[in-house]
């Protein structure tokens, strides 16, 4: 089992989940984050540093948050494929119109 980025994220972007990740498994996009099932290896490490309770076990997302499972899975794998690297470094974090930070 996976961990999932949600709505939480989408255009509230912060990396501080991508420095801890033992695996690399985080990629991105103008606007969110997502985890790579196919890289996880649900250590939750990356759950306690999200700022925005983005982060869920695959098993625990909320009902309306569903979609994001798949969501996670075809992102990542595009990005991976189009050559995007994985996040591994803190950036600066984006804040945008509709960030709902906490």
């Amino acid at each position: 089992m996976a961990h999932v980025v949600t709505a939480n994220c989408y255009d509230c972007k912060y990396t501080d989940c991508c420095v801890v990740c033992p695996v690399e498994c985080f990629y991105q996009d103008e606007m969110m984050l997502y985890i790579d099932p196919q890289d996880c290896i649900d250590c939750e490490a990356c759950v306690p540093e999200c700022p925005v309770e983005a982060i869920y076990a695959e098993g625990n997302v909320p009902a309306q948050w569903q979609s994001y499972i798949q969501l996670n899975a075809e992102k990542a794998a595009a990005l991976k494929a189009a050559g995007n690297a994985h996040i591994t470094e803190k950036q600066e974090p984006k804040e945008g119109p509709e960030c709902k930070k906490k």
